[in-house]
């Protein structure tokens, strides 16, 4: 991680505040290269006749791997052509996970060539009837006039080809949502999932508290779990139309699980352990527009910075303001942003075109950042957000899941509980492997070191009966009569082949992003590695006697309590 992070803690608000890096990426139409790689402006054969700043000639060369493909058109293919062109898109939903996404009059080299209207008529006609053989729907999302050389007006369209994953494995998204306290984290998630705007008084907000506390406060102190379904047109599901999460579940083709974090900032270590148990995918980052960066926003920023989580950006409560105090908390954000500790391309979002190539550059670049200003109370622009975790496709591949699927099983406990008729209930994450029901595991270790034997009885994802868990996928796993007692957070479930082993004493690297003082031997820290959250006390620095803000070392830490389960990076 670049030590340069800790200035987001000490450093960003120093007058001068440091050189600035790149500039704010503004949202083009379909085939914008900006910020991203990817020719820009130039001409091909003379065919851009001068062209439009918002319409490259070209995209990016097609890639045998992802889930994007192009296609010049789709007019009248033979049987023969038509079976090869459902081969190749069940091989394009299979890469994007059960999404793909079709450019329509685009060469291979990546030309914007365009069709006429009635070849394109032909063209998607062609595509929904491929999109019938492999049970999938198609949901056109954008359209783009080009200039070519052709007198009658040309487009290329953008579909988004999505279906049910074999097995009803729904895609799942898992998003952390960050924000300082009182930023509108929870009544943001309200308003989504709930199908139902706020009346400005966090009505929409009490649905997701889990304690009396957090009701009378209006703060959340724990880590809850929302879902947002999207079905295979892209139509929101939630709990407007559906009374329960199964039925979210089996309505949906792509779930968005938002993990809602604590933003006070005497719950940070709880946020913490959010951001490195949980495995988010992605961060959402809520920012007040009337306070802009206050609190624990450059905390959370740091965080996702240094735990390497791509997160993106949403400015709430623009009803409560003038829009001179919006912009300047969007300036704010960018300034922030483009500094040499983030080094980000900030990409406002201002239409539902903006929305769907933030989706597409947020997955392709780590270096963009979208930003939303929105509210939940007016329910202005959020429909935007929408459709950006509508179209956000996964931000991993499918080799990578794949091999992941390959290694032996490993499942991290981040929750534990009792539930009646049941028995003993952990939930986590399966990080690597498959785990079905009635395998035989190993959990550890204990106090003393060891891992004891025990039967997965069943499994619920979203609290929906599954039988099998993937390498990636949250769940819960019912393990009968087995004494709670024994059980932890921090413990894995893991393979018997595996032979797991333990220690108390580690090395790791790190960076100091902030501390009022120097760092040395002797101090103790709680240590956060996965799901893992235990006190540890510093051993030796290397080649230092002590750290300063910034500093950058290798340190050996020794746990205080009981052995953990840890793997070297």
């Amino acid at each position: 991680m670049d030590s340069r992070v800790s200035e987001l803690f000490g450093g960003c608000c120093r007058p001068g505040g440091g050189p600035t890096v790149g500039g704010t990426l503004k949202a083009r139409g379909a085939g914008s290269s900006s910020g991203c790689g990817g020719p820009k402006g130039k001409k091909k054969n003379g065919r851009n006749r001068g062209g439009k700043a918002n319409n490259p000639p070209y995209l990016p060369p097609e890639a045998e791997d992802g889930n994007i493909e192009y296609k010049l058109k789709l007019v009248n293919p033979s049987q023969y052509r038509f079976e090869h062109l459902v081969t190749q898109m069940k091989w394009r939903l299979q890469e994007g996970r059960g999404e793909a996404v079709y450019q329509i009059g685009v060469e291979d080299n990546g030309l914007l060539v365009g069709l006429a209207e009635e070849e394109m008529r032909a063209s998607l006609k062609t595509l929904h009837r491929m999109a019938e053989k492999v049970g999938a729907d198609i949901t056109v999302l954008r359209e783009r006039e080009v200039d070519y050389d052709s007198d009658t007006p040309r487009k290329i369209t953008e579909v988004l080809v999505r279906k049910v994953p074999d097995n009803q494995q729904f895609l799942d998204l898992r998003v952390a949502v960050l924000g300082n306290v009182d930023s509108g984290k929870s009544t943001l998630l309200g308003v989504l999932t709930q199908g139902e705007l706020d009346n400005g008084r966090g009505r929409a907000r009490l649905n997701l508290f889990r304690h009396l506390h957090e009701i009378q406060s209006g703060r959340t102190s724990s880590i809850s779990f929302e879902i947002l379904g999207f079905n295979s047109k892209g139509e929101v599901v939630n709990y407007s139309d559906s009374r329960t999460a199964e039925e979210i579940c089996e309505s949906s083709s792509k779930m968005i699980t938002f993990i809602d974090l604590a933003g006070h900032h005497k719950y940070l270590h709880t946020t913490i352990f959010g951001l490195t148990s949980y495995c988010p995918d992605c961060a959402l980052l809520l920012v007040s527009a009337n306070t802009g960066i206050a609190g624990t926003t450059r905390e959370h920023l740091g965080l996702a910075l240094a735990l390497k989580v791509p997160f993106f950006i949403v400015v709430s409560k623009i009803d409560l303001c003038a829009k001179t105090t919006v912009e300047r908390t969007v300036r704010q954000l960018e300034r922030v942003l483009k500094q040499p500790g983030c080094h980000k391309v900030p990409m406002l979002v201002t239409s539902e075109d903006d929305a769907v190539t933030a989706a597409q550059q947020f997955a392709q670049s780590p270096n963009v950042t979208p930003i939303f200003t929105l509210s939940s109370v007016s329910g202005e622009s959020l429909d935007l957000l929408k459709v950006f975790l509508n179209i956000l496709p996964p931000l991993t591949n499918s080799k990578e899941q794949e091999e992941l699927m390959q290694q032996l099983t490993e499942f991290q406990v981040d929750e534990i509980y009792t539930v009646p008729e049941v028995g003993t209930v952990v939930g986590g994450t399966l990080s690597s492997g498959i785990c079905r029901e009635g395998d035989q595991l190993v959990v550890g270790p204990t106090d003393d070191g060891c891992f004891l034997e025990l039967r997965v009885c069943s499994i619920q994802r979203n609290r929906s009966a599954c039988r099998v868990l993937r390498a990636g996928q949250a769940a819960t796993l019912a393990l009968g009569d087995f004494d709670r007692a024994l059980l932890r957070k921090g413990m894995v479930m893991v393979s018997p082949e595996m032979n797991p082993t333990i220690c108390s004493v580690f090395e790791a690297e790190i960076v100091l992003l902030f501390h009022a003082t120097t760092f040395r031997r002797g101090f103790q820290v709680t240590v956060h590695v996965g799901n893992v959250r235990q006190t540890a006390v510093v051993e030796k620095i290397h080649a230092k006697d002590k750290l300063r803000t910034g500093e950058k070392a290798v340190v050996r830490f020794r746990f205080l309590k009981h052995p953990e389960y840890l793997k070297a990076m």
